[in-house]
């Protein structure tokens, strides 16, 4: 098993599952409500820290409090799933497909990138990575098998200081005005997108690095 894949897809579901449960809460908070279209504001005008904390997302449920609920429930399952079972025969696929549902009853648009990548690098958990033993030189995999953690970690936070901007506008918002807090929270979202892709690149090589130094552990052994 690729413990470090394992640890990012892992990671990356979890964010997928918290971030689910955060908008189904906004959302019901709305109450027993008819959305005007698909595409809502998880976060309704009575329940805005600030003019652009509203997180668009999209439901098929024309409710927006059983919206909510639907979300928190599949929020909890992604999170669970993402902790205890992404590692198993059906894993990924499982993971792919819960995080879809939850999209689709108003988990939000960021999760749902996540999902796909999260999802695609659960499914390198249980492989030999040959492919990207042949697409990265030797170098280029010590380096990034190096930043691994390190390139994980940021990506957390990243994420988390997003989220809180996106709801609540703190802390830009306390010496930049709404439209530039705006402006940045796009930059941001792009940042988080590299480290997003970037992830599990880092992770493959540490795998791989590791495997190496586990064979040659052995192969010392064995002479």
């Amino acid at each position: 098993m690729n413990q470090a894949t394992k640890m990012t897809a892992s990671t990356m579901g979890v964010l997928v599952g918290l971030a689910g449960i955060e908008h189904g809460i906004f959302e019901m908070l709305q109450g027993n409500l008819r959305p005007d279209n698909l595409m809502i504001a998880a976060i309704g005008p009575m329940q805005r820290f600030w003019p652009f904390g509203e997180e668009t997302a999209l439901t098929i449920v024309p409710n927006f409090l059983a919206t909510g609920i639907l979300a928190v429930i599949f929020g909890v399952f992604v999170t669970i799933w993402s902790i205890k079972y992404i590692d198993k025969i059906f894993g990924a696929l499982i993971l792919f497909l819960s995080g879809v549902t939850l999209f689709l009853v108003g988990g939000g648009f960021a999760p749902i990138f996540m999902t796909f990548i999260a999802s695609l690098t659960a499914s390198r958990i249980n492989s030999p990575l040959k492919f990207w033993r042949m697409l990265m030189p030797r170098f280029l995999q010590w380096f990034l098998g190096k930043i691994w953690l390190g390139v994980l970690v940021a990506y957390v936070v990243i994420f988390v200081f997003s989220v809180v901007v996106a709801i609540f506008g703190w802390p830009l918002k306390l010496f930049l005005s709404a439209d530039t807090t705006s402006s940045y929270l796009g930059v941001l979202s792009y940042i988080m997108l590299a480290f997003m892709l970037f992830s599990p690149l880092t992770g493959f090589a540490y795998d791989i690095q590791l495997t190496q130094e586990m064979a040659k552990t052995r192969a010392q052994l064995q002479s």
